[in-house]
C-alpha cells in the first residue's frame, strides 16, 4: 500500500501509519517515486530505524544514479532494514517528467536501458567483483563494493509497466511483474508466459468494502460527490502525454466499461481522477475476498492495494477481508 500521499511529506504521520501497518500484519509498503512525491530512499531509511517485521518495497527509476552507486545505496538499506526490501524498477510513465530529470530515452529505449541497468546490478548481488561492463547506456570499468547486501543474495525485483517489453524485462531480469488491474479473465492469458517462465505477477488495485455491497456502492456515491474537477484535467493531460502502455491501457479499460463497472466487482469511476492504480474492487467483505481469491486462478499471486482515505482503507481491509481470503487459502489445502 502506497505509503505517503500525493504532494507533501509529514514524517511524523508517515511514521503512524508505517507502525498502524506493521501492526495489522501488512507484509510490505510500496514507496513510489514521482516529481510529485518525496524521494523515497530518505524516507525509507528513515522508517526502517521504527520497525521491525515490515518490508519496503522501493520504487525506482533506471537512469537516475549510475548502476553502481544504485547497488550501494541498495546494500546499505538492506543493512539499514535487516533485509526488509524489495525493488519496483520503473522505466517512467511520462516523457515530459523524463526530461525534467535530463533523460530523453524514448519508452523502449528506457526498457533497454533498464536492462542494462540491471545486468550490472545483478552482477555485484551474484558476486562479481571486480565489475567491468561495456554497454549501449553505461560502461563502467574495475567497479567494486566494500558492502554487500546482508545475508548474500539480493532483493527481489519488480518490474512495473503492462507492454510487452516490460514483461520480456521481467523474464531476462526480474522476479514479478506487476501491471495495472483488470478481470481476473482477462489477465490470464498475459499471466501464462511469466508463469511458463518461472516468474511471477503480481496487480496494483484499489480496494473498498463494507459488511454488505450496499453499503460498499452507497460509500462510492460519497466519494464522487464533489469531484475535484481540475484534478481530472491535469490527469486527463498527464494521460495524452504519456507513453506507458500502462497507464493507457487503465483508461481504455475504464472508457470500455459498462456504467463504470468493467464486472460486477470492478468499478471504474475513480481512474478519471486518480489513474491507472484506481480501479477498485467493490463489494461486501465476503464479495471482495472472494473475488480477490479467484485471481489465484488467473496467475495472480500478489497484490499492491490502496483505497479512500488510504489508512481507513488498510484497517478495514486488515481486520475484515484479509482474515476471509486466508480461510479462502486454507481450505484449498485442508
Amino acid at each position: 500500500m502506497d505509503a505517503y500521499n500525493f504532494g507533501k511529506l509529514d514524517m511524523g504521520e508517515v511514521k503512524d501509519f508505517v507502525q498502524e501497518a506493521e501492526e495489522l500484519g501488512v507484509d510490505t509498503l510500496l514507496f513510489g517515486i514521482s516529481k510529485n512525491l518525496p524521494d523515497p530512499l530518505p524516507v525509507l531509511g528513515a522508517l526502517s530505524q521504527v520497525t521491525d517485521r515490515i518490508k519496503f518495497m522501493l520504487a525506482y527509476r533506471p537512469g537516475l544514479m549510475t548502476p553502481t552507486l544504485f547497488a550501494q545505496v541498495v546494500n546499505t538499506l538492506s543493512w539499514m532494514t535487516d533485509g526488509r526490501t524489495s525493488l519496483n524498477i520503473v522505466s517512467g510513465i511520462s516523457p515530459a517528467e523524463q526530461a525534467g530529470y535530463g533523460d530523453f530515452l524514448s519508452h523502449d529505449e528506457r526498457y533497454d536501458r533498464c536492462n542494462e541497468f540491471l545486468e550490472v546490478i545483478r552482477g555485484f548481488w551474484e558476486g562479481e567483483s571486480p565489475l567491468s561492463y561495456d554497454g549501449r547506456h553505461y560502461t563502467i570499468k574495475d567497479a567494486s563494493l566494500g558492502l554487500s547486501h546482508k545475508n548474500g543474495g539480493r532483493p527481489q525485483i519488480y518490474i512495473s509497466g503492462n507492454s510487452a517489453v516490460a514483461q520480456q524485462t521481467t523474464i531476462a531480469s526480474g522476479d514479478c511483474w506487476l501491471r495495472y488491474g483488470d478481470t481476473p479473465e482477462a489477465m490470464a492469458a498475459s499471466t501464462k508466459p511469466l508463469l511458463d517462465a518461472g516468474r511471477r505477477v503480481g496487480t496494483r488495485m484499489h480496494v473498498l468494502s463494507r459488511p454488505t455491497r450496499e453499503e460498499a456502492v452507497a460509500e462510492l456515491a460519497k466519494l464522487v460527490r464533489d469531484p475535484n474537477e481540475e484534478h481530472k484535467e491535469w490527469v486527463r493531460q498527464v494521460v495524452n502525454s504519456t507513453d506507458s502502455e500502462a497507464v493507457k491501457s487503465s483508461f481504455r479499460l475504464a472508457e470500455s466499461a459498462k456504467g463504470e463497472w468493467l464486472s460486477p466487482f470492478i468499478w471504474t469511476g475513480a481512474v478519471a481522477y486518480r489513474g491507472g492504480p484506481a480501479l477498485c474492487v467493490v463489494g461486501s467483505h465476503e464479495e471482495v475476498a472472494g473475488y480477490l481469491h479467484s485471481y489465484k486462478a488467473a496467475g495472480i499471486s500478489e497484490f499492491i492495494f490502496s483505497g479512500w482515505p488510504t489508512r481507513d482503507e488498510m484497517g478495514n481491509f486488515f481486520t475484515h477481508v484479509a482474515p476471509l481470503i486466508r480461510r479462502l487459502e486454507a481450505a484449498e489445502v485442508s
